[in-house]
């Protein structure tokens, strides 16, 4: 049996270097577990060693049309100088990559992250028919590719079944929370508490920001505690205009430490998500953060994150597009301190027991060796 270390490529032209799903965990994971992990970006910004993985830029294109022309057939040469057993590549726009290292007889996964035909039925910029043909021409190129290659791995289980269909072996490795970044809430006595809630993570529309500030307005004596960067400057100056907006405490974008201490004082947090085709089906990552945290959700009323959390009796659903619905689960909370801790030890224990990388981590590390052992 072939004992040596083996070594393990991922690819990314579009993440940033330590992106969590790729670096923080699945990467970092990998090296902590015995595999020699390498990491392609195309960032400009060099190469290092990090966590124990070795990262290696091949350079950040001037615009995306450059990206799309010529760093698929550049990334794909880069991989192929390092002779790994088995190639991760993360991007849509990579699998014609995928498929070149996979005829040349190497071990290929595809990480699909989102549902992107799917997620194409949103673009608000196409006539919705152009849309239809489009995102349908890609799912069928999307599918010929996997079809062929050694696994897919997903972010959620609506994205595993559908991959299922075309190709035998998929895993979904969900993007659940590292227990050691949040604290127990017995460590956050109440006194640290602010009245206040929270919503961390990228700020755009479709993420609910303006039902969540508009809210505010109707409650009228909580705190906003907003961490992440707008999608744009244009949309935070809409949103500076919203009523509620003088309650919100804008943090910025926040370190992974930050994160952990903003959600820390917080009452609740926020996964408020509007009912888009690509959100309806998703795993709300932030919404385990907040349990891993302590604290309750108040989140969108889709019917599958309500049974996600069957049993669990840690969130208030609301539904996203109301200001007013918001609103009064925010008051619910304030004017029930002992239900806020409660749920809040019930949403920890539950991501203790299932929601967590950990449990992730072992999936993860099996199927690729299902695949190295062949």
């Amino acid at each position: 049996m072939d004992k040596r270390v083996k070594r393990i490529c991922h690819i990314t032209t579009v993440h940033p270097r330590y992106d969590t799903r790729i670096f923080v965990k699945e990467c970092a994971s990998l090296a902590a577990n015995g595999f020699e992990v390498y990491l392609i970006v195309a960032d400009g910004k060099g190469d290092e060693i990090k966590n124990g993985v070795n990262i290696q830029d091949i350079g950040k294109p001037a615009n995306r049309r450059k990206r799309h022309l010529y760093y698929s057939r550049k990334i794909r040469s880069k991989a192929e100088t390092l002779k790994a057993d088995l190639y991760h590549f993360h991007d849509p726009e990579l699998l014609r990559a995928g498929a070149r290292l996979r005829r040349k007889g190497h071990a290929v996964v595809y990480d699909a992250h989102e549902d992107v035909p799917r997620q194409m039925l949103t673009k608000a910029y196409l006539p919705g028919p152009v849309w239809k043909i489009i995102a349908a021409l890609f799912e069928r190129y999307e599918n010929s590719v996997a079809r062929k290659l050694s696994g897919v791995i997903t972010a959620t289980p609506f994205i595993r079944d559908r991959f299922l269909k075309i190709q035998p072996r998929v895993v979904e490795v969900q993007n659940f929370p590292f227990l050691k970044e949040f604290k127990k809430e017995e460590a956050n006595p109440p006194l640290s508490k602010e009245d206040a809630v929270c919503y961390v993570g990228s700020i755009t529309k479709v993420r609910g920001i303006f039902p969540v500030v508009e809210a505010l307005s109707y409650v009228g004596d909580t705190t906003l505690l907003l961490g992440g960067n707008f999608e744009s400057e244009e949309l935070r100056e809409a949103v500076v205009k919203t009523p509620g907006w003088e309650y919100v405490k804008e943090l910025g974008f926040l370190s992974r430490e930050a994160v952990s201490e903003t959600m820390a004082k917080s009452m609740a947090g926020l996964v408020v998500l509007y009912p888009t085709i690509n959100y309806l089906d998703s795993i709300p990552v932030k919404m385990f953060e907040y349990m891993a945290a302590g604290i309750p959700v108040i989140a969108s009323d889709f019917p599958y994150w309500k049974k996600l959390l069957e049993g669990v009796d840690c969130a208030l659903f609301v539904d996203p597009l109301d200001p007013k619905a918001i609103a009064e689960a925010i008051a619910w909370l304030k004017q029930h301190p002992d239900r806020v801790k409660e749920m809040g030890v019930i949403g920890r224990k539950a991501v203790e027991v299932k929601f967590n990388w950990g449990n992730e981590e072992r999936k993860l590390v099996s199927f690729y060796e299902s695949i190295l052992n062949e």
